[in-house]
């Protein structure tokens, strides 16, 4: 073999074997780590800061958990769990993610 036909081979398995790492990289993040496994996360919607939201909710980074706190501010409380998706940038599939977490 010479060296272009090498490092053909070569480039194929090195696709074959990390090709399949992010995949499996996004499924360990996915699943909940092994010390807060038993732990009851909650987070008090209508109480809790930007920072706090965005450490306590799944998938509401900063900007999402500020457009929460503003939302609260400029509408009142929340009366519903199911009220965040009002909240722009908030979907119905987020608040279905975080609904044992949320408390009013």
């Amino acid at each position: 073999m010479n060296w272009r036909t090498k490092t053909t081979v070569l480039q194929l398995i090195m696709l074959l074997f990390c090709a399949p790492l992010p995949l499996s990289l996004a499924h360990a993040a996915e699943q909940e780590n092994p010390k807060q496994a038993g732990i009851e996360i909650t987070v008090n919607i209508n109480q809790a800061s930007a920072e706090e939201l965005a450490a306590l909710l799944q998938g509401v980074g900063l900007k999402k958990a500020q457009a929460i706190v503003a939302y609260r501010e400029e509408n009142g409380l929340f009366k519903v769990a199911e009220d965040l998706a009002q909240v722009k940038g908030i979907g119905s599939s987020t608040v279905a993610k975080n609904l044992e977490r949320i408390k009013l």
